[in-house]
């Protein structure tokens, strides 16, 4: 697994190269499913240059990217967002990241996630503790909502996908502090990095929450679908916590 870890790390720091390139040197973009959705070179070549690197180091495996795809399958599939917060990057708003996870037979057993900008390198295994830059981690121990700072994020068209608004109200009418970043693998590591206590979105992908994930419950917190049931990879409703305040977080998302 140490072999393992230093690939995806390898690989994250040439998706990071791409990225601090394209934000100096400038970019095209174009868009997905809708005018908010962007996806722009730096997303593209960065996923090129993980799939390159991790099949050349392990041609059996299989590689899962937001921008591509999957082909094929394998028992060792790794679970790659080239560029996490695609819109902060494009307005030079410096909150984005590459996140890798690897997953072995349907379970999450390592996960990476480099902050570009900061430099600030979040990583698991299972079984072996979270790290940041080297150092461990933990999650918060504040242990109370009201005295929690919290994230969530929104669709790229909350006309079509309103349902996190009433989540987001509910929230924000117990007076509670929120924050809406805009990249959730850089939120969920925050989690994991005891700098925010809760986190909840809806309609997220595998890529956005594979290392985040495993990032948490390494460091002592909790993960969990919207009504509490345990998570899978594939859920698109995700609620994240130190522990401490997640059945008070979960009553607050369901108006209770």
């Amino acid at each position: 697994m140490d072999a393992l870890l230093r690939d995806a790390i390898e690989a994250a720091r040439l998706a990071r190269g791409i990225h601090l390139y394209y934000l100096e040197k400038g970019f095209s973009q174009s868009t997905k499913s809708g005018p908010t959705d962007l996806v722009t070179q730096a997303d593209r070549e960065a996923e090129a240059a993980i799939r390159r690197f991790l099949m050349e180091r392990h041609p059996d495996h299989v590689v899962l990217g937001e921008e591509e795809g999957q082909q094929g399958e394998g028992a060792f599939r790794w679970i790659v967002d080239p560029l996490d917060g695609t819109v902060n990057f494009a307005h030079g708003f410096p909150f984005f990241a590459v996140s890798i996870a690897l997953e072995i037979d349907g379970a999450i057993q390592l996960g990476v996630v480099l902050d570009s900008t900061r430099d600030e390198l979040f990583t698991a295994i299972r079984g072996r503790g979270a790290y940041l830059n080297s150092r461990p981690l933990r999650v918060s121990q504040t242990g109370t909502l009201i005295g929690s700072l919290l994230a969530t994020g929104f669709p790229y068209d909350v006309n079509k996908d309103p349902e996190n608004l009433q989540y987001f109200e509910r929230v924000l009418r117990k007076g509670l502090t929120v924050r809406r970043p805009g990249a959730a693998a850089l939120d969920l590591a925050y989690v994991a990095a005891g700098r925010l206590e809760g986190f909840w979105e809806v309609k997220l992908n595998p890529w956005d929450v594979a290392a985040g994930w495993l990032l948490i419950e390494e460091a002592g917190g909790t993960v969990t679908g919207i009504h509490g049931e345990p998570y899978a990879l594939g859920n698109r409703y995700l609620v994240a916590s130190n522990g401490r305040i997640h059945q008070e977080l979960l009553d607050t998302l369901h108006g209770r």
